[in-house]
């Protein structure tokens, strides 16, 4: 049985964190320059919905 590299996995985990971090601060970056995105709220953008529309109920 191969040994499992831990060194592999931990910066896997760590690019992950930081293509997070750059995600989140470029968001962030793009809301300061573009205040009329700003009524929108991070949970709407983030699931992927526009604000302004009902969610079907069928």
């Amino acid at each position: 049985m191969a040994k499992t590299n831990f060194a592999y996995e931990k910066r896997q985990r760590e690019l992950e964190k930081k293509k997070k971090q750059e995600e989140k601060a470029r968001r962030k970056a793009e809301l300061k320059s573009n205040p009329d995105l700003g009524e929108e709220s991070e949970a709407d953008i983030a699931d992927g919905e526009p604000s302004g529309l009902a969610p079907d109920d069928e």
